[in-house]
């Protein structure tokens, strides 16, 4: 008879734990479209605050390339850059990097470099950093990311990108030296091999799958809105 009991618990137990999964894939399906949607528009914002708007007049987000550049960007990760063009001249690009060595680990972040090499913005993407310390790499938290822009990058020689501790111009947290650090040299690696890459960059075709995700979702919130 006990053993009759246990094995109808079992039995039960089974089959909740498989509706409960049913349930939870069914709302991630279900959800899926939407998140990625939501994402796409966040990168849109992120991409109007790194290239200002009116200084190019192609759509942005249509023009992404796939980078793979380990060292120089920081991943062995396929990442992502959106070339921005006047009148069919590339004059700007922004570029995802990652600074693997952040305090709690890897920091993703997007800037945007005129033609010229002139960091134009940089956001945070990602991060883990602790909170009152390292966080102060997001916007949210602190104005210290917009101090890059303007900034140019001189050489491998340059001395002035480095957080101040390190007799470098950036500012480094009190408390918190290691993320400003490791973002610092992210930025500085990225502008070199920008620097060094810039003509095969602005003359690769586009390549990502985001513009036809990102089509298709405004075209469907368009049709059922």
């Amino acid at each position: 008879m006990l053993k009759q009991e246990v094995i109808k618990n079992g039995l039960l137990l089974g089959l909740f734990a498989l509706l409960c999964t049913a349930l939870v894939a069914g709302v991630n399906y279900g959800t899926k479209d939407k998140i990625q949607f939501q994402e796409q528009q966040q990168l849109i914002r992120t991409l109007a605050q790194i290239v200002p708007e009116d200084s190019y007049d192609n759509q942005l987000y249509k023009q992404c390339i796939r980078l793979s550049a380990p060292e120089a960007l920081g991943t062995d990760e396929v990442l992502s850059a959106y070339v921005a063009t006047k009148a069919g001249k590339a004059i700007a690009i922004a570029m995802e990097a990652i600074a693997p060595d952040g305090y709690n680990g890897q920091i993703k972040l997007i800037m945007g470099i005129s033609a010229s090499g002139k960091v134009l913005g940089v956001r945070t993407l990602s991060h883990q950093e602790t909170p009152g310390l390292g966080d102060k790499i997001d916007l949210r938290k602190s104005d210290w990311v917009t101090h890059f822009k303007g900034k140019h990058y001189q050489g491998d020689d340059d001395p002035r990108w480095k957080v101040k501790k390190d007799g470098g111009e950036f500012d480094q947290f009190t408390g918190a030296t290691i993320t400003p650090r490791a973002y610092v040299r992210a930025i500085s690696r990225t502008l070199k091999y920008f620097k060094r890459n810039k003509q095969a960059l602005f003359k690769q075709a586009p390549n990502c799958h985001l513009a036809d995700t990102l089509v298709k979702s405004r075209d469907n919130e368009v049709n059922h809105g």
